[in-house]
């Protein structure tokens, strides 16, 4: 594949289509939903957007979503003001959005968030600026979102698990990574990487 798409492996159909997504979506500052089951490459996707961006020389900064608490990933996502937590910094933190300012920010996983996340959220897209928690001051960002999941976001917001208006802020491309059963032919190809980068990992010949 070359460039940006070399670390994909598969020339199906399915894959295909993924790339051509990538390379169309890539030079805008669209928002992308990466949709899919575990393991079929979310990130991979959001990486290739970045670096085939205009972007590519600024941070691009990912968070796993389902990784933390509430609280810690709202001061990750948003930063903190000074004196907001015991044990904080002194001088307060800034958050992945004011890290990711100029590049590519990467939220896996999003289907995890609680709702008052999701508000938040909301907010900093709307406003392109995040309020750190305990502050009150809106501190401008220029970031590029792509958001990963593999939850059915619809069925969530059915449930009122998950907001509507955020998923549509989220879903203005919306780029599917097949699982491995749509793409049966890719299987030969990705055990042929597979065998290649254990082999190099151990320092034996395939």
């Amino acid at each position: 594949l070359g460039g940006e798409l070399e670390n994909f492996t598969g020339k199906s159909p399915a894959m295909e289509k993924v790339y051509a997504l990538i390379r169309k979506v890539a030079p805008t500052n669209a928002t992308v939903l990466v949709q899919g089951p575990s393991g079929t490459g979310k990130e991979l996707v959001a990486r290739a957007l970045h670096n085939l961006s205009p972007r590519a020389n600024r941070p691009f900064v990912a968070v796993e979503c389902s990784a933390m608490s509430k609280d810690l990933l709202a001061s990750e996502l948003f930063g903190y003001a000074p004196g907001t937590f015991t044990g904080g910094l002194k001088d307060g933190k800034a958050g992945c959005f004011e890290a990711a300012d100029g590049g590519t920010l990467f939220l896996d996983e999003i289907g995890e968030l609680d709702l008052d996340t999701q508000v938040k959220l909301l907010r900093a897209i709307e406003s392109r600026s995040v309020v750190r928690l305990g502050s009150s001051a809106a501190v401008p960002v220029d970031f590029r979102l792509v958001t990963a999941t593999n939850r059915n976001l619809p069925k969530m917001m059915a449930e009122g698990l998950f907001r509507e208006d955020l998923y549509y802020r989220l879903n203005v491309i919306d780029i599917h990574t097949p699982a491995l059963k749509d793409h049966k032919e890719d299987i030969a190809l990705l055990v042929a990487r597979f065998l290649k980068e254990s082999a190099a990992q151990n320092g034996s010949a395939v």
